[in-house]
């Protein structure tokens, strides 16, 4: 008998259903032993607090297109993990107590990065670990894609070429905030597909003359609107200089409710152009997961499967060079994939005439 746990952590996205049905359907059509399937409810809390279902492979038939998690999710922050919970309880000595208590052969992760600091923190406590990787972000280190991205840059390119119209039609100026509050995969690739003219991320720094030079060139040139697709987490030149207290300090007093507010406000103040701001938000992560997604999560979750069944644990399924790798889990916790502003895509979008407001 092989004893499988699986949770979802952190914040949900699209394919999560379908990489552990891939992980499910491995192993029951790819074992020599009967599997029993603990799913923990809600993340790292189900674990925590032994709340889970039995499950069968008839509950992972018809999720493949299903968006959100069946387990359900929350975030369980790495930097309090070792602080006891309201009742006193040590999280790190219950989960491991509840791993070993249910006679689990291995735990699944499906999260990001801080789900994946956790499940290293539990492999270093001695349990069998293998996790997938999943984010809207794309952000994970070790890896060139995770699921879930695809449909977030497919979902963030639909509301910005729906923008391009009204923007037209009145002459405006238009800013689409995009996920993304530290890493800007998902903003620099739906920009890019959308014909955005401004992309601003956190990794570049923006000079807000730069910004309107951009707008005023498009004036000039004869385009009497301008799209500007702002990652939630872009921040200007001069909060940049700022060291990241006096950032949260500026942050808590400011009277925007978002960064693509204050830059919409410094536009019209410095040109009075019109600005209309558009936050598409959760929809970014909501949703049926595309075709891509389905596949890559199943190959992910298949992959993760065979390393159960040859007892190799301690890695993150990830992606390389267009194959499906195994990488040790010491090795992506507490890393972030950044965008580096020298990188080809970026030099690339400026070829194009795509500003960074650099």
């Amino acid at each position: 008998m092989r004893r499988i746990g699986m949770l979802t952590s952190g914040g949900d996205c699209q394919a999560l259903n379908a990489a552990m049905r891939g992980v499910v359907k491995t192993l029951l059509h790819n074992s020599k032993e009967p599997i029993e399937i603990y799913g923990f409810l809600d993340g790292y809390k189900g674990l925590i607090y032994g709340n889970f279902q039995m499950l069968t492979g008839k509950d992972f038939s018809g999720i493949l297109t299903k968006g959100g998690t069946i387990l359900g999710t929350s975030r369980t922050p790495f930097k309090t993990i070792r602080e006891p919970d309201a009742n006193g309880v040590d999280k790190v000595e219950a989960m491991t107590q509840t791993y070993y208590k249910l006679k689990l052969d291995c735990l699944v992760v499906l999260g990001g990065n801080g789900s994946h600091k956790t499940a290293n923190l539990l492999r270093e406590e001695g349990l069998n670990i293998v996790t997938l990787p999943k984010t809207i972000d794309n952000d994970l280190w070790g890896t060139d894609m995770t699921f879930g991205f695809q449909t977030a840059v497919d979902i963030a390119t639909t509301v910005i070429d729906q923008i391009h119209t009204t923007a037209a039609s009145h002459g405006r100026v238009f800013i689409v905030e995009v996920m993304g509050h530290r890493v800007g995969w998902l903003t620099l690739n739906a920009g890019m597909a959308s014909g955005a003219d401004i992309i601003l991320l956190p990794e570049i720094p923006y000079d807000i003359k730069k910004v309107i030079k951009k707008i005023e060139e498009r004036d000039a040139g004869g385009s009497k609107f301008t799209i500007i697709a702002v990652a939630e987490g872009a921040i200007s030149k001069e909060t940049a200089k700022l060291s990241k207290k006096d950032q949260k300090k500026k942050a808590e007093k400011s009277k925007y409710p978002s960064v693509s507010y204050e830059l919409a406000d410094e536009i019209f103040q410095r040109t009075g152009r019109e600005v209309r701001v558009t936050v598409p938000g959760h929809t970014q992560r909501g949703g049926s997961p595309c075709p891509y997604d389905r596949v890559f999560a199943s190959r992910l979750g298949a992959e993760a499967g065979k390393l159960i069944l040859e007892g190799e644990y301690g890695f993150m399924v990830g992606y390389k060079n267009r194959e499906i790798v195994k990488v040790p889990l010491e090795e992506v916790a507490g890393k972030l994939k950044y965008v580096d502003p020298d990188a080809t895509i970026i030099k690339e979008a400026k070829l194009l005439g795509i500003s960074f407001g650099d």
